[in-house]
């Protein structure tokens, strides 16, 4: 399984996987998801296996501690102190061959490559517990995330940490 850059041809696939993966509220529109891409297509990425899209991720700077909310188009990006990872979704024909790490090891060099300190989320349906093996802590914030679903969390991953530790 290799990540690559997400081209025109692949929203097809992206829309199919994310309708596998979010079974807790209505996927996204295709115009909503690409405007994450447009605004950051350095950091959004498929992953491929056998030549056919099996997962995405859509990432892009924005401010720590406000996450956009869910169904509205990224039109352009404030000044950013994180790489907000909007989206990441492994279709389950491909999970368990080290996606998730080979994403995080690439959001985290493309964090470096923006000059931000953080990569923050929020995590649905039960990923917080994925998320916070990965380093990722939970931070309570003032904005409502009603627009997700009802266990949001709000997790933010440290970049200096891991270099640190």
């Amino acid at each position: 399984m290799f990540l690559r850059a997400i081209t025109p041809r692949d929203w097809d696939a992206i829309l199919t996987i994310q309708a596998e993966c979010y079974s807790q509220f209505d996927p996204e529109p295709l115009h909503v998801l690409q405007s994450k891409w447009q605004v950051s297509p350095s950091s959004c990425f498929v992953f491929e296996l056998n030549h056919a899209v099996v997962g995405y991720c859509l990432a892009h700077p924005w401010q720590l501690h406000v996450p956009p909310a869910l169904y509205e188009p990224i039109l352009s990006v404030p000044v950013a102190d994180t790489l907000y990872l909007h989206d990441i979704a492994i279709s389950a024909k491909a999970q368990g061959q080290g996606a998730g790490t080979q994403a995080l090891n690439h959001l985290i060099a493309q964090a470096d490559a923006l000059n931000l300190n953080s990569l923050s989320l929020v995590a649905v349906q039960g990923a917080d517990h994925y998320w916070r093996k990965q380093g990722f802590i939970p931070k309570t914030i003032d904005k409502c995330l009603s627009s997700y679903t009802d266990d949001a969390i709000y997790m933010i991953y440290n970049i200096k940490q891991r270099v640190d530790a």
